[in-house]
């Protein structure tokens, strides 16, 4: 590692996002993930993620994401899949499960044990999810950087 005067960038506390109705906001999301409400006021709302949070704000004045998105990690892509149908949201084209909310916000659906991100294993416990594993593929890419679980 290299000796900088810049600060290194650590990760992602939350995404905030703009949304038309807090209510609504909550109501669309809660269709597809299961969430506990972090805090709230009349124009806000937090969905916490663990040691990360979602952040609804009323205001979203922009056309829709074309290509700006990003990843929400679950443990179930397929339970997804079920629910954004049975909401009638329909996913975006393209080799990734991507959809826009009902603001124009686009989200992609990944699933945990496909992907290098790793939660802390205090954090999984605390979320009940601390049976949660990763696959082959994402534990090599893990190992090469020396940042495979124990």
């Amino acid at each position: 590692m290299t000796e900088s005067n810049k600060a290194r960038a650590v990760g992602i506390n939350h995404v905030a996002l703009e949304v038309g109705n807090i209510d609504e906001a909550l109501e669309f999301y809660a269709g597809f993930i299961e969430f506990e409400l972090r805090g709230r006021s009349e124009d806000m709302a937090f969905i916490d993620l663990g040691d990360q949070f979602l952040n609804f704000s009323t205001g979203r004045t922009q056309t829709a994401d074309d290509e700006r998105h990003f990843g929400l990690v679950v443990d179930d892509r397929a339970l997804v899949k079920q629910a954004l149908d049975a909401m009638g949201v329909p996913l975006l084209p393209g080799p990734f499960m991507d959809f826009l909310d009902p603001w124009g916000n686009r989200i992609e659906i990944v699933d945990y044990a496909s992907i290098q991100f790793t939660k802390a294993s205090q954090v999984l416990r605390g979320m009940g999810l601390d049976e949660l594993g990763k696959s082959d593929e994402a534990i090599a890419e893990l190992t090469e950087k020396d940042m495979a679980p124990d």
